[in-house]
């Protein structure tokens, strides 16, 4: 029952910014960390930032740091990422992702390119 469902992604041009949603049910939202990954093509996926079922102590990967923002709304049960200064580099899937218990769950992912 745990459903993970992005949305928000598109093309924007290198500088622009773009807004990642995930809405998120079948388990409860507030008691669990949420993350996002991406995978550009032919290279593996990798962590983009995560964030504490508190909010506290938000992670970032060094390629993202100080232009994306991971931040939630648990009383709407969706996490964002906010991406700025967009790179090509930062061309990919990006995947919204929570651990629960024994396994790791997966949304779809939603498509972002950064191109001139």
């Amino acid at each position: 029952q745990v459903q993970l469902v992005e949305s928000g992604g598109g093309l924007v041009q290198p500088g622009g910014s773009l807004r990642l949603s995930c809405a998120a049910s079948g388990f409860t939202f507030s008691s669990y960390a949420m993350s996002w990954y991406r995978q550009a093509p032919g290279k593996e996926r990798e962590l983009v930032a995560r964030i504490p079922n508190t909010s506290a102590s938000t992670t970032y990967a060094d390629s993202v740091k100080d232009r994306f923002t991971i931040s939630r709304d648990n009383a709407k049960n969706t996490v964002y990422l906010q991406m700025n200064s967009l790179k090509p580099t930062d061309t990919a899937v990006y995947y919204c992702s929570t651990k629960i218990t024994w396994r790791r769950y997966w949304g779809q992912g939603t498509q972002v390119t950064v191109s001139s």
